[in-house]
């Protein structure tokens, strides 16, 4: 696959602080840990990622806008372009050795995702996509998988925890879609979560309470494989809600109805 000159920078980036994750990952027992706040961990190896990803991205384009899980967001003066950044997104499972954690990069262009990488360096899978110019896996061309209807599905979501999102509020979501699909999946890591959308690993996938960092990248990897991304109220005002369902044309609009359900009364 031909790459533009940006996304070749995206990718160096997320390679080079892919690099870094993994011989971190290597030595994880012995990682210092921070308490960012209850159930949310930042390690050095996250500090280390994110700043190599910014050097590489702000050398490269030093007008840019930059946001950032770890650090403060700079506006650039470019004005049209911001990169969005999660140098280790599934950072739980770094911790506790469990390979599902991605280096998850987007490029912004007058408030569009225009540019995607995801990468797990424990896979060595390399997700990209570019506006217009489709998705790959590793220069594998991806297409959202074909199923129509939920009986036949895997479904991905993202669980709460420890001080984290509504968890009444999810326990009847995931009530009303356990009983409609064929199984339901929880990887810990929601770029990785969209990517296999993306590649047609999962029919569709739902979380809220998400950061921009989280789900940039992964909304044109599903769009530039076919598929369809709304917020919870199937508008386009993901990055600005926090909130994402995914699938196909078919699951993801069954997806949304069935998770927003009512409570039944009793």
């Amino acid at each position: 696959m031909a790459r533009s000159a940006l996304l070749n920078v995206m990718v160096q980036a997320a390679i080079k602080a892919g690099k870094s994750l993994g011989r971190d990952f290597g030595e994880v027992q012995n990682l210092q840990v921070s308490v960012k706040g209850p159930g949310d961990f930042v390690s050095n190896a996250d500090r280390k990622a994110e700043k190599i990803v910014k050097d590489e991205l702000l050398k490269a384009r030093p007008t840019y806008g930059f946001l950032g899980e770890e650090s403060e967001e700079i506006k650039g003066t470019d004005g049209a372009h911001r990169w969005i950044v999660d140098p280790l997104d599934g950072t739980t499972n770094f911790l506790h050795g469990i390979p599902m954690f991605a280096v998850s990069i987007a490029l912004e262009r007058n408030n569009e995702i225009v540019a995607a990488v995801v990468f797990n360096p424990a896979t060595d899978e390399l997700y990209t996509a570019e506006r217009g110019g489709g998705a790959f896996l590793n220069d594998r061309r991806l297409r959202v998988g074909a199923r129509r209807v939920l009986s036949d599905s895997v479904i991905a979501c993202g669980v709460p925890h420890l001080g984290r999102g509504n968890h009444g509020k999810f326990l009847v979501e995931l009530r009303h879609v356990m009983g409609e699909v064929a199984g339901i999946r929880r990887m810990g890591a929601a770029s990785l979560d969209l990517a296999y959308v993306a590649a047609g690993r999962f029919d569709g996938y739902w979380e809220t309470a998400l950061s921009a960092w989280d789900i940039a990248a992964g909304i044109l990897l599903i769009r530039e494989a076919g598929g369809y991304v709304s917020d919870w109220d199937g508008g386009s005002s993901i990055l600005e809600t926090g909130s994402v369902v995914a699938g196909n044309e078919y699951i993801q609009k069954a997806l949304l109805e069935v998770a927003k359900r009512p409570v039944p009364a009793r």
